[in-house]
C-alpha cells in the first residue's frame, strides 16, 4: 500500500508541474526545436553568423540554433559533400552559389524552395546562381556581392606618391617602388590555399574583355586556359609577381587573418582578395579601416579596365533535415531587410545586397564606396565565370599555391587546370567533353 500511495502521489505531482510548465509560457529547453547551421571559419562569416542566429531565436523562442563553424578551401568543401552523401549534414548550411553549387547535386540533395514567398525578396540575378539543372530555385543570400581586385593601403600609396593603376605594367611598376620602400609589395597567404586564386579568378573581366565569347566556348570543351592567351595571363601574372620578389616573407605559412591583418597596418601595399576581407579588417583592424582601398586587377589596356563581381553565397536546406519548415522560417528571415541590417549592424557591408529593400549605410568604408563605382552607371563590371559556367576545377587553389610559390610555371599550372576542369566537366556530364 505504501508503494501505491507514493506511486499515485508522483504522478500527481507530474501532472501538476506539466500543467503549471504549459501555462508559465515560453517552451522549456527540452520542447524547443534545434536546428544546426553549418558556415565556414572565416571570423566575419562566424560573426555574422552568430548574430544571425541571436536576432532570428530573439524573435523565434521555440527555436534554438546551434552554429558550427568549419574549415574553408578543399578541407570544408569534402566536410559538406560528404555530410550531403551521408545524410547527416546540418538543417542549415551556407555554401557558394554558381557553378561549385552545382558541384554539391542541388537536384538530389537540397529543399526546393521554388514558390517560397520569401523567394518574391530575393533579386532575380541571385536566383539564377542557386537554380539547379531542373530549373528550381535552392537557397537565399547571405552577405553582400562583392568584388574580386586587389585591397591596398592607402597611407602607402599616398606616402610614395602612388596613383591607383589600370594597367598591370603600372600596377608592376607601383609594386618597384613599394620595394625600393622596405614594404612588401605583394601579400599572399597560402596557408590559407583558397586565398591563392584571385590572381586567376578576378582577372576574368579581362579575359572577356579580349574574348567574348569565352564562358560559352569554355563550358562546350572549345576554349582551354592553356591555349587561351587572355585566359593564360591570371596564371602568367601570379608568376610574374612571384619570380620579381615582390612577395611577404611569410607568403607559405601565412593565413588569411594574417593577410588582412598586415595590408591593414601597412605591413604591405597590396592583398589579391574579395572584396569581403573589409569586414575583417573591421574586426582585426579597426583603427585601420580607413587606410585600406580597392581596384580591379588590371589588365594590359588601361581603357578597358573592368571589375570581376562575384554574387554572394548562399544558404540551403538539406533533403535529410528533420525540421525542413524551421529552417525555412530562418531562410526567410536572413532574406529580408530586418535580416540585412542584422548582417550589417555585426561585420558592416562589404558591397550591394541582393534582397529587395535593403540599403547600405552612408558612411561606408573606402573598400566599399570603391567597390561601388563599378557597378555605377559608367562603371565596367562582369560576373566571375564561375556564375556564367557549371565548371569550376576542384584543385584550382593547389595550382595556384604551386604557381605562387614558383614549384609549377604557369604554363604548367593551366595546362593541370585545364586536365582538373575536364574532370569535373565530365563528372557533370556536359555534353562536348570526353
Amino acid at each position: 500500500m505504501a508503494f501505491l500511495t507514493t506511486r499515485r502521489t508522483l504522478i500527481a505531482v507530474t501532472a501538476v508541474l506539466a500543467l503549471g510548465t504549459a501555462l508559465s509560457g515560453p517552451a522549456s529547453a527540452q520542447d524547443k526545436i534545434k536546428l544546426t547551421f553549418l558556415f565556414d571559419n572565416t571570423p566575419s562569416t562566424v560573426t555574422m553568423a552568430e548574430a544571425l542566429a541571436a536576432a532570428f531565436e530573439a524573435k523565434h523562442p521555440n527555436i534554438d540554433i546551434e552554429t558550427e563553424p568549419r574549415p574553408g578551401g578543399a578541407e570544408g568543401d569534402n566536410i559538406t559533400k560528404t555530410r550531403l552523401a551521408t545524410g547527416e549534414m546540418n538543417d542549415i548550411f551556407l555554401y557558394n552559389a554558381g557553378s561549385l553549387f552545382q558541384a554539391i547535386n542541388p537536384v538530389q540533395n537540397l529543399v526546393d524552395l521554388t514558390g517560397d514567398p520569401m523567394l518574391a525578396n530575393v533579386q532575380e540575378s541571385f536566383q539564377s546562381t542557386v537554380t539547379g539543372t531542373d530549373g528550381k530555385i535552392y537557397g537565399v543570400p547571405i552577405g553582400t556581392a562583392m568584388g574580386g581586385g586587389i585591397l591596398y593601403n592607402k597611407r602607402i600609396y599616398a606616402e610614395l606618391g602612388l596613383s591607383v593603376p589600370k594597367s598591370w605594367s603600372e600596377f608592376m611598376a607601383n609594386n618597384e617602388k613599394i620595394k625600393a620602400a622596405g614594404k612588401a609589395p605583394v601579400i599572399q597567404t597560402f596557408g590559407d590555399t583558397w586565398t591563392s586564386q584571385l590572381f586567376v579568378l578576378g582577372d576574368y573581366y579581362n579575359v572577356q574583355a579580349a574574348v567574348p565569347t569565352f564562358a560559352a566556348d569554355y563550358t562546350a570543351g572549345k576554349a582551354k586556359y592553356a591555349s587561351t592567351p587572355a585566359a593564360m595571363k591570371g596564371f602568367e601574372r601570379q608568376e610574374e609577381v612571384f619570380k620579381a620578389g615582390y612577395l611577404n616573407e611569410d607568403f607559405a605559412a601565412a593565413v588569411f587573418t594574417d593577410g588582412v591583418t598586415q595590408l591593414a597596418t601597412g605591413e604591405g601595399a597590396h592583398y589579391p582578395m574579395l572584396s569581403f576581407a573589409v569586414t575583417n579588417i573591421k574586426e582585426l583592424a579597426p583603427d585601420n579601416l580607413n587606410d585600406v582601398g580597392f581596384f580591379a586587377i588590371p589588365g594590359d589596356d588601361a581603357s578597358s579596365n573592368g571589375l570581376t563581381t562575384w554574387m554572394p553565397a548562399g544558404l540551403y536546406i538539406p533533403k535529410s533535415s528533420a525540421h525542413q519548415a524551421e529552417a525555412r522560417q530562418f531562410l526567410a528571415f536572413v532574406a529580408s531587410v530586418e535580416g540585412c541590417d542584422v548582417q550589417t549592424a555585426a561585420v558592416g557591408a562589404a558591397g550591394p545586397y541582393l534582397v529587395k529593400g535593403c540599403t547600405l549605410p552612408a558612411d561606408v568604408p573606402p573598400v566599399v564606396a570603391d567597390l561601388q563605382t563599378y557597378f555605377e552607371e559608367g562603371g565596367h563590371s562582369a560576373p566571375a565565370l564561375e556564375y556564367l559556367s557549371p565548371i569550376k576545377g576542384p584543385a584550382l587553389e593547389q595550382i595556384t599555391v604551386e604557381v605562387g610559390s614558383g614549384i609549377r610555371s604557369a604554363a604548367d599550372g593551366a595546362a593541370l587546370y585545364d586536365e582538373d576542369v575536364r574532370k569535373q566537366a565530365m563528372q557533370l556530364g556536359l555534353p562536348g567533353w570526353n
